[in-house]
C-alpha cells in the first residue's frame, strides 16, 4: 500500500453554479476507480474543504466513464455576484481536491504507471 495525491494518479474538472461547486474525478482505468470508490468519501472530502465549504457534501459515482462527481453546496463566498474570486471561483476546486492523498494498493498503482508508459511508445 502506497499514499499517493490524487494528481499523482487522477484528472479533475470542476466548475460553479450559484453558492456550489461541482467537481469530476476521473481514473485512468477500473482497478483505479474501485480504490477512489473506497478512498474519496464524502467525508473525506468533506474534510479536505474544511473551513471554505459550509454545506452539504454529495458523490455520485459515474462508472461508464470511471469518475466520482461531487457536488459541494455553500461553497464559493455566495457565488459569483457575492464574491470577489470571480472567474477562478468553482474551477479552481478540482485541481484542489489532486492534493488529496489517498492509500492505493502496489500492484493497482503499478497499471497506471503502465498505462503511463504504454502512452509514451
Amino acid at each position: 500500500m502506497t499514499k499517493v495525491k490524487l494528481k499523482e494518479v487522477a484528472q479533475a474538472r470542476s466548475g460553479d453554479k450559484g453558492n456550489s461547486s461541482d467537481i469530476s474525478l476521473f481514473a485512468p482505468n477500473q482497478e483505479v476507480y474501485e480504490a477512489f470508490k473506497r478512498e474519496v468519501t464524502v467525508e473525506r472530502v468533506r474534510d479536505h474543504f474544511k473551513g471554505i465549504v459550509f454545506g452539504e457534501v454529495f458523490r455520485y459515482e459515474v462508472p461508464n466513464v470511471l469518475a466520482l462527481k461531487f457536488l459541494i453546496h455553500e461553497a464559493l463566498g455566495g457565488g459569483a455576484p457575492s464574491s470577489l474570486r470571480l472567474d477562478n471561483l468553482g474551477k479552481c476546486f478540482g485541481s484542489n481536491l489532486l492534493r488529496l492523498e489517498i492509500d492505493i494498493e502496489d500492484e493497482v498503482l503499478k497499471t497506471v504507471i503502465n498505462v503511463k508508459l504504454g502512452g509514451l511508445k
